[in-house]
């Protein structure tokens, strides 16, 4: 049995799934937002996310091209209708980006190494849950994907922030897959009061003031308390090991702060913290006094 040697990636959890399987070079082409790892980047660019070059990609004489849902619906169309073997994963939820990493596994004889990494990300999951019942209640948090409109979070990721420690307040709209049909109105997030607001604008800096200056919003608990966050959305809008590993890591991070609860070494974030918990952590230490939780809450 033979296997694709020639892969080009549209998005950035395949580069990532198959540089953990040990598989990167047989990937020719990747996204150029592709930031994981790093490494990546030294590939040859053949697309942004809804775009692509498809005049470098066939050059590149790829046996395969991954894409991702409809947002990369009519590359796919135009790489099959210019012969190319194109496989377009639409995972929506943590069960679906496992099985997608079995399935990318397999493609490339790899399953063994597939069925190992996702038994790992299910057991860090449930270490980051079992420290997560430490929080003497799951606060309130709204997840913000993009600010004009507001939308709230994509399944995975609501599914993230529960085994964080929190609780979405739209439970009713993870399920939506068009990002339209998760859109809500600025009033709707005041009614539910959120906790803790935690922000990814994808492909844009989050602006923390903007999200405190709407109107009504700061009577919001998470404006009041300062508990406006930014998560890059590269670590937690791909569907894939980032929102995993350090996506993850770095909710329950914010949501342990508010409780007072030291986060085990072994499931703290890696990278860098959004700088107003990076502050926030500087004044705690300029205290001697335990922190314990915020009576308030």
């Amino acid at each position: 049995m033979s296997y694709p040697r020639r892969i080009v990636c549209l998005s950035d959890e395949t580069t990532e799934i198959l540089y953990l399987l040990g598989e990167q070079d047989r990937i020719i082409g990747v996204s150029g937002f592709t930031t994981r790892p790093q490494e990546a980047r030294l590939k040859p660019k053949v697309s942004a996310f809804n775009k692509a070059n498809y005049d470098s990609i066939l050059k590149l004489e790829p046996d395969l091209v991954l894409a991702f849902s409809d947002v990369q619906a009519a590359i796919t169309h135009e790489l099959v209708l210019r012969g190319l073997t194109v496989l377009n994963f639409n995972q929506r939820s943590i069960a679906e980006i496992l099985d997608a990493i079995i399935m990318l596994s397999r493609i490339v004889g790899k399953t063994e190494d597939g069925v190992r990494l996702v038994e790992k990300f299910q057991d860090s999951l449930h270490e980051i849950a079992t420290s997560a019942q430490r929080f003497t209640h799951r606060p309130r948090v709204f997840f913000e994907e993009w600010k004009d409109p507001l939308i709230s979070g994509i399944e995975w990721v609501e599914e993230l922030v529960q085994i964080a420690g929190g609780e979405p307040i739209f439970p009713e709209l993870r399920k939506c897959h068009k990002s339209r049909d998760r859109s809500i109105a600025p009033a709707a997030v005041l009614a539910r009061n959120p906790e803790v607001i935690l922000a990814s604008w994808c492909g844009m800096k989050v602006n923390k003031q903007e999200i405190r200056a709407r109107p009504g919003w700061s009577n919001i608990n998470a404006v009041q308390k300062d508990r406006v966050y930014e998560i890059q959305s590269s670590l937690i809008l791909q569907p894939g090991p980032a929102a995993l590993t350090e996506g993850v890591r770095q909710i329950h991070a914010h949501l342990a702060r508010m409780f007072g609860v030291t986060v085990d070494r072994a499931l703290a974030p890696v990278e860098a913290l959004d700088a107003n918990f990076s502050r926030d952590r500087v004044a705690e230490s300029q205290h001697t006094t335990r922190l314990c939780e915020d009576s308030s809450l």
